[in-house]
């Protein structure tokens, strides 16, 4: 018998690992800040410094936004939101700033069918098949 109880479900990842290369120079800068108590660790001094120039840009990136007319934040795509699109006939053009994801009993042939251009500035969560299938969509 499991004494382990979840409290709340796993929900999808808020972020996404990525890999960067640095110069030695700038490590070495990094791992200073971070032994002179500044920083917790490489991770924080880096996501801060993402965060200082992300807040810097603020202006130019909400114009963007608007321009490009994207989604902000979190967006799902359900299966019915695209048997929708598809039995409407008005194409659904995906335009994401964050985390666009299209629901794991989406088929590739219904996300053909549903979606014409997918734009996602951030990521994009489906299932390999339905990746494929919007190879020739997605920018």
């Amino acid at each position: 018998m499991s004494t382990v109880h979840e409290l709340r479900p796993k929900a999808a990842a808020d972020s996404e690992k990525i890999t960067i290369n640095l110069g030695y120079v700038d490590l070495g800068h990094i791992d200073l800040m971070v032994q002179e108590g500044f920083y917790s660790n490489r991770t924080d001094f880096i996501r801060t410094a993402i965060r200082n120039q992300l807040e810097r840009h603020a202006d130019v990136v909400r114009q963007s936004v608007a321009r490009k007319t994207l989604d902000l934040g979190l967006r799902h795509y359900s299966r019915a939101d695209l048997e929708a699109a598809r039995d409407s006939g008005a194409l659904l053009h995906i335009n994401v700033l964050g985390l666009a994801s299209i629901a794991a009993d989406v088929t590739p042939e219904l996300a053909r069918a549903a979606i014409a251009s997918v734009t996602v500035l951030g990521a994009l969560h489906t299932s390999p098949e339905v990746r494929a299938a919007l190879a020739d969509r997605t920018r």
